[in-house]
This record gives structure tokens, sequence and C-alpha cells, in this order.
């Protein structure tokens, strides 16, 4: 990557929150081992604001009746099981919305590739998008730009176009602007997500994402 693009990215890096501890459960969501999971109420038109951010990308289900919106992180440990447990629900959901939201608060690594994955999804539809997301997952290691660049590669891309992108100066006014919204909302750890009225943070696992899209559902509540 070009030392402009590193520069622009310890720039933003030392305007990221740093990964949370000790946040509040407000609702009895519960994760995999039985404890709460943290959680706070939010604004119902949040999910509707987070959708418009300007590299938000409605990855999956543009029809759906059941909005999740994820904030994540492409090198947090949790955020790679995440998105496992995300596509799993998406595969027999077909009803279930997904939008992306790249929120890299874990160095400069994840800042360099969340700058190529943003440029790349200019270049994509958001189905192919999707398939780039989660191809940025496979395999081990430090997913950083260069790694994000290969991915791309695969998509018949043209890698010059995507490196030119990824050196704008409007990404990083676009992750500036992921970091506000965050900020507004007291988000500040990965993945973090937003369904309806309530922010969850941290990953509470496939099953208990599902409880609380069934509650949405079935009551118009996260918890019902």
């Amino acid at each position: 990557m070009t030392r402009n693009l590193f520069v622009l990215a310890l720039t933003l890096v030392l305007c990221m929150p740093s990964h949370a501890q000790g946040l509040r459960a407000e609702l009895p969501i519960l994760g995999e081992d039985g404890s709460r999971v943290a959680n706070h109420k939010i604004a119902p038109d949040r999910v509707a604001a987070a959708e418009k951010l300007p590299g938000a990308v409605v990855a999956a289900n543009p029809g759906g009746d059941v909005t999740l919106v994820e904030f994540y992180d492409l090198n947090c440990p949790f955020c790679r099981r995440a998105s496992a447990d995300v596509d799993a629900l998406l595969k027999s959901d077909k009803k279930l919305r997904l939008v992306l939201v790249p929120f890299p608060v874990l160095g400069i690594p994840s800042i360099l590739a969340g700058r190529v994955e943003i440029a790349v999804s200019k270049f994509l539809p958001p189905a192919d998008f999707y398939r780039y997301h989660r191809a940025l997952y496979a395999g081990r290691g430090v997913i950083d730009g260069q790694r994000a660049m290969n991915a791309a590669a695969g998509f018949q891309l043209d890698l010059q176009k995507i490196l030119d992108a990824a050196n704008d100066d409007g990404i990083t006014d676009i992750m500036k602007a992921h970091v506000r919204f965050a900020d507004t909302l007291a988000l500040k750890a990965t993945p973090a997500y937003l369904i309806h009225d309530v922010a969850i943070q941290g990953h509470p696992g496939q099953k208990s994402l599902k409880r609380v899209i069934d509650s949405v559902r079935r009551c118009g509540k996260a918890v019902c």
C-alpha cells in the first residue's frame, strides 16, 4: 500500500474508540453460555439511519422484514465467528436483511483493509460485495490492506482503480462518519449489532441472534 494510505490510516486510528469492557446489559439477552450479553435500547429509527451511512452496504435480502446492522472489524476474532453465524442465519432465513458497516477499531492493519473493502464496495453490486466480504475471512492471520487487495483480485476488478479509491481522502471521511455515528449510540465493541430497538455489543451467538430476530417479528421488540 502507498505511504499516503498509511498516513491516512494512522490519522484515523487515533480517533478510534478503544475496545470496550464492562458494558451494561439493559435487556435480558443471553449468550450461548447463559450469561447476559451487553446491550442497550435504541430508538428504532437508528437502524434506518445506520443504513444511510456512506460506507454501509445492504448486503443481503434487501426486501427482508427484519434488518440486522453489523458494525465489524475484519481483525476481530469474534467478528470472524459472527460472520459465519450471520451467514448461516441468512441461508436459513430469506427474510433477514443484512446491512454491513465497516468499523475498524483494532489498529492500522484493520483500517488499511477497511479502506480497501469500502473501495471495493463502490465497484461491486451488493451480492458480490457480500461474497468478497466473506472471502476476506478465509484463511488465517491478520487481514491487512494487501490481503484485502489479493481478495479483490478474484472478482475481476481493476486493482489500480481499487487502490486509487482506497487512497482517496473520501474513504477517511466515510470511516470518520462511521465512528461518529457509533459514538452517538455508545458502540464500543465489535461486533456490534443494531436490531429494531436494541444495540447488542459483542457476538451473542447464532441462536441468541435468532431469538432476537424472532421476537421482533412476534411482538415488535427485541425482547417480548
